[in-house]
């Protein structure tokens, strides 16, 4: 069985939809109407950087959600479930048939300009801690005001709450054991968290008046992480609390996995969606089976190691060793297909990047190299072209050093230094502790 998933907010960058306006006019020119501005104009040229800006980012994600999903309908099989992240999920109920473009679109500019009139908190990304750990240290450090805002998968989550609070409990974070980043979110207030409240029960009178149809195609609920039911009333409530209520999404792929899923296709230029699934999935596949029962089924196999993939290695990399050092830990949790500009890199820090590139992969980089290829993607790929480089970007088969342990925590602790969970300098530590 197949879904198709669309992304949400944060997925915005300049020239989103480049080709597509084209191929679809109709579509482009029912966009105009609806927001009485030029919306290839703002996704290509992307004037006075307005898609950072909440009440434009939204309405440009939908409209490009759209595009991708109409040329799915010309290119691709149809699907049998529909899921989006957050803003995303209006797309899925679009595709769905529960209301028409023009009015999924004015429900989306309406949520952005009340989610972005919600001002004085922010969201930051939580990566390599569990659940209970997560709760627990917002516990005991009595960080009362900030929520779970998105479950986005088993080992990362987006917190929500007041700046001051997210400030005061970042270095926390940073010391509890595995975590491999506290990153802020660039968003314009604490969504998705109580603070959003005033702002949903506000959606929720525009929403009373809008027809929703029957769902051709059943669509997977941020809130519930369980299909939308066919009462229309209980999809308006849904959308409504989606805004003040976190997104589940692990729950939303936990379900569709159960219900016989194999094929996830996200939509659009991001592959966010696409990385996030792959981790819930790999948990998934990685959990032990139930209790046996009278008629236990035979114990799983263990799964033949995957071979190495040069260049998820290479922009691993990049992203560990080139961009982190530089910009921090904002790059373990960058886009790997973003454009660099959404860093607002200047050029002496392309300077330092080709130079740290070449110190990595031991040959020389020039500057306009990283500038001109602008994401991590796309700089990986040009790098396993040359056959200067291809060599030495490839992963080793089994690193020495976990070769020469044969104490299987120091092993651990190795493994974790090696893909990035832990840093070096807390893996020396560990290591110590141990002796």
């Amino acid at each position: 069985m197949r879904c198709y998933v669309f992304p949400g907010q944060g997925t915005q960058k300049k020239g989103m939809g480049r080709g597509l306006f084209g191929r679809f006019p109709d579509l482009r020119r029912r966009a105009d109407r609806v927001l009485g501005y030029p919306i290839e104009e703002l996704c290509l040229e992307n004037p006075e950087r307005r898609l950072s800006d909440t009440a434009y980012a939204q309405p440009a994600i939908y409209v490009v959600n759209a595009l991708h999903w109409s040329a799915a309908q010309e290119d691709l099989p149809p699907a049998d479930f529909l899921a989006g992240h957050s803003l995303g999920e209006y797309s899925a109920l679009f595709a769905a048939g529960a209301f028409d473009f023009e009015t999924g679109l004015t429900l989306v500019r309406r949520r952005a300009e009340l989610m972005s009139q919600v001002s004085g908190g922010a969201m930051a990304a939580v990566v390599g801690l569990s659940e209970q750990i997560v709760q627990e240290t917002l516990e005991q450090h009595g960080a009362t005001g900030v929520v779970i805002a998105n479950y986005n998968a088993p080992e990362q989550f987006v917190l929500s709450g007041s700046r001051e609070e997210l400030a005061r409990i970042k270095p926390v974070f940073e010391q509890v054991e595995g975590v491999r980043g506290f990153v802020p979110v660039r968003v314009s207030g604490p969504f998705h968290a109580p603070a959003m409240a005033p702002a949903a029960d506000r959606f929720r009178s525009l929403l009373a008046s809008v027809e929703v149809g029957e769902l051709r195609t059943p669509v997977i609920s941020n809130v519930t992480g369980r299909p939308f039911g066919p009462d229309a009333q209980e999809v308006r409530d849904l959308l409504a609390d989606q805004i003040a209520r976190p997104v589940r999404w692990t729950d939303c792929i936990r379900y569709l996995r159960d219900a016989g899923v194999s094929a996830f296709t996200e939509l659009g230029e991001s592959k966010v969606l696409t990385s996030l699934i792959d981790r819930i999935t790999t948990a998934l596949d990685a959990a032990p089976d139930p209790a046996p029962d009278a008629e236990a089924k035979p114990a799983r196999q263990p799964a033949e190691e995957p071979a190495p993939d040069p260049r998820r290695a290479l922009i691993e990399r990049i992203k560990r060793e080139i961009l982190q050092p530089e910009i921090g830990d904002e790059a373990l949790a960058f886009d790997e297909d973003a454009s660099f500009r959404q860093l607002g890199l200047n050029s002496i820090i392309y300077v330092r990047l080709a130079r740290r590139a070449g110190t990595v992969l031991g040959v020389p980089i020039k500057p306009d190299v990283i500038f001109q290829h602008r994401s991590c993607a796309a700089l990986a790929d040009h790098l396993l072209t040359r056959d200067d480089i291809a060599g030495a970007a490839a992963p080793e088969a089994s690193p020495a050093p976990l070769r020469e342990y044969r104490d299987e925590r120091v092993t651990a602790l190795l493994r974790d230094c090696a893909d990035g969970t832990l840093t070096v300098d807390r893996t020396i530590e560990a290591i110590r502790a141990l002796a």
